[in-house]
């Protein structure tokens, strides 16, 4: 009986180049003063939006809808993340507070007074047990959501001016200042790691991959910084960022990166080559905020009242229709 031979194997197709979104498909009128941040959730299916007329907005982007409002803060709210399962909310604003908000009733759950000056930006931790938040009073600070206890559980003070941005991954908290310092503290270790930029820092995040840092700054430059070495990867210029606490965002597969520019536009660079692959004409005002949706080349912009939903050229709408 004859052997059967084997199948032929055909070279796999080369990934297609990552898209970026160049093409403006919605814009949210928010209805709630100037927006200071927005943030997508953990899975991308929703936003948030902070005002500065001292709410909150859930929304759906992707169809235009707002699902809740959430007011309880005393002023401007400044920044806010969804936990992983969307059960729960923080938020932080210039009246010196975090909140903790159940998602379904919009009730606050816990508020966090500790801080001594306005909270610029907040996060969760992974499993949403800990909230940390970042203020004008130099420290970053850790708050249990479990435990009604009213003071942090951890309070890091070694920054010597404003924290302006964290992040978090697994075991880390990275941190901006406006001292012009990047602090990396690893909570397995027990490190603390230090880089100096020499101009203050507006936002700070991770790269997909955990192995880099992107750092923006008030010189109107974005570094791309090697996380354990610190060494310097990229530098790109072009857009204008001197005076605001403006975003940078790297895109779902960490080809390009991102920032934010008080001359009205988003700025996409080549993270690699470090050349400049566009920008989005978003308006005339400050792109105040920016979130990258975590799996798909989807970007959302904040100027003034509005937040724009930005997609690759190739996307297609539900029955193709735009808004």
């Amino acid at each position: 009986m004859p052997i059967p031979a084997p199948p032929m194997a055909f070279p796999l197709p080369r990934p297609a180049r990552p898209e970026l979104p160049q093409r403006r498909v919605r814009t949210l009128e928010c209805g709630q003063g100037a927006v200071r941040a927005v943030r997508f959730n953990a899975d991308g299916n929703y936003c948030l939006t902070c005002g500065s007329d001292k709410t909150l907005k859930l929304w759906n982007p992707h169809k235009g809808t707002a699902l809740r409002s959430y007011q309880g803060h005393g002023y401007e709210v400044l920044d806010a993340a969804g936990s992983f399962d969307n059960g729960y909310l923080c938020s932080c604003g210039a009246d010196k507070t975090v909140a903790l908000w159940d998602v379904a009733t919009g009730q606050v759950l816990r508020k966090y007074r500790g801080h001594a000056g306005k909270v610029n930006c907040v996060q969760f931790n992974e499993e949403a047990t800990i909230i940390v938040s970042g203020s004008i009073d130099s420290t970053v600070r850790c708050w249990d959501c479990r435990s009604r206890c009213p003071d942090p559980v951890q309070v890091l003070d070694e920054a010597k001016d404003g924290v302006s941005s964290v992040k978090l991954s697994s075991h880390e908290i990275l941190s901006g200042s406006v001292d012009g310092h990047v602090r990396r503290y690893d909570l397995r270790a027990g490190q603390l790691y230090c880089d100096y930029v020499g101009s203050p820092i507006t936002s700070v995040c991770f790269s997909k991959d955990g192995q880099c840092t992107l750092v923006a700054s008030l010189d109107s430059t974005l570094r791309l910084l090697d996380k354990d070495t610190g060494e310097l990867l990229g530098e790109y210029k072009g857009h204008r960022s001197t005076t605001y606490r403006l975003d940078c965002v790297l895109s779902e597969q960490d080809t390009h990166v991102g920032c934010a520019s008080e001359d009205g536009h988003v700025y996409f660079w080549d993270l690699v080559e470090a050349s400049l692959t566009c920008s989005l004409p978003v308006g005339r005002g400050v792109v105040q905020s920016l979130s990258f949706h975590p799996t798909l080349p989807c970007l959302l912009a904040a100027t003034e009242g509005q937040v724009q939903l930005w997609r690759e050229d190739s996307f297609q709408e539900q029955g193709d229709t735009e808004m």
